[in-house]
């Protein structure tokens, strides 16, 4: 059975900088992309990043310039790297692994930036 396991959220200032980290537990096969969503409350859950297997990235017009997503293929991890952190940023972050016809979601993990 495939887990995402998350770690790196916390509490931190206007201005602070965190790094989210997904890895995949068990082995994971057909999946193109991998990328990290968001959920404040009473909001919508929106996409914030995502990258191809080739390392093509997407960003949220939110994020760009801010955020920046990685991943190492070989340890089936993706990274979030988020600088010039904003109070509006606070919310859940979850990663996702996906591909045609699977996806898999982590548990999520809170970020909270204080102003």
């Amino acid at each position: 059975q495939v887990q995402l396991v998350e770690s790196g959220g916390g509490l931190v200032q206007d201005g602070g900088s965190l790094r989210l980290s997904c890895a995949a537990s068990g082995r994971i096969f057909s999946i193109n992309f991998m990328g990290w969503y968001r959920q404040a409350p009473g909001k919508q859950r929106e996409l914030v990043a995502s990258i191809t297997k080739g390392g093509y990235t997407n960003y949220a017009d939110s994020v760009k310039g801010r955020f920046t997503i990685s991943r190492d293929n070989a340890k089936n991890t993706v990274y979030l790297q988020m600088n010039s952190l904003k109070p509006e940023d606070t919310a859940v972050y979850y990663c996702k692994f996906w591909g045609v016809g699977i996806s898999y979601w982590g548990q999520g993990t809170q970020v909270t930036v204080s102003s």
